[in-house]
């Protein structure tokens, strides 16, 4: 899979997050209904201060490598979060080093695919914090997603 290494600066993120593990048979639930709720109960109309209007799927606070639990976060960038909406979590996204990978096609395909493909490839990761940024997903056959692994 082609990348670019890139350094992006801190970014402060909003939404809502919950803790799984790759092997967890619910694990492909446990994401999807964080981003159910998010759009469909209008988790993502009630935050302020948003930078753009780009869904973010965020992977921190890793127990240990890929095998290991971490926290996902659905959420988008804000420039402040002085008031949270009810029920939702303000994350960091640490300034660093990152792969940057971009994704086309069908969304639902590309995500799962890339993820399979990025657990058995030689990238020296930092298991600090990595994250999805959807760039354009009204259309779900021609998606367009931007990836970024930390890196070291």
């Amino acid at each position: 899979m082609k990348y670019e290494v890139i350094n992006l600066d801190e970014q402060m993120v909003v939404g809502l997050s919950a803790r799984t593990k790759n092997s967890a048979p619910d694990m492909v639930t446990v994401i999807g209904s964080l981003w159910n709720h998010f759009y469909q109960d209008g988790i993502y109309d009630s935050i302020h201060d948003k930078i753009n209007n780009k869904g973010l799927g965020v992977y921190s606070d890793y127990e240990s490598d890929a095998n290991g639990e971490y926290d996902i976060t659905v959420a988008c960038a804000v420039s402040k979060s002085d008031k949270l909406p009810p029920n939702t979590v303000k994350k960091t996204i640490p300034a660093g080093k990152y792969a940057k990978f971009i994704l086309q096609g069908n969304l639902h395909q590309i995500i799962a695919a890339f993820w399979q493909e990025l657990w058995i490839m030689n990238l020296d990761r930092t298991y600090i914090c990595d994250f999805e940024e959807y760039q354009e997903v009204s259309d779900v056959e021609n998606a367009t997603i931007h990836v970024y692994i930390g890196i070291r």
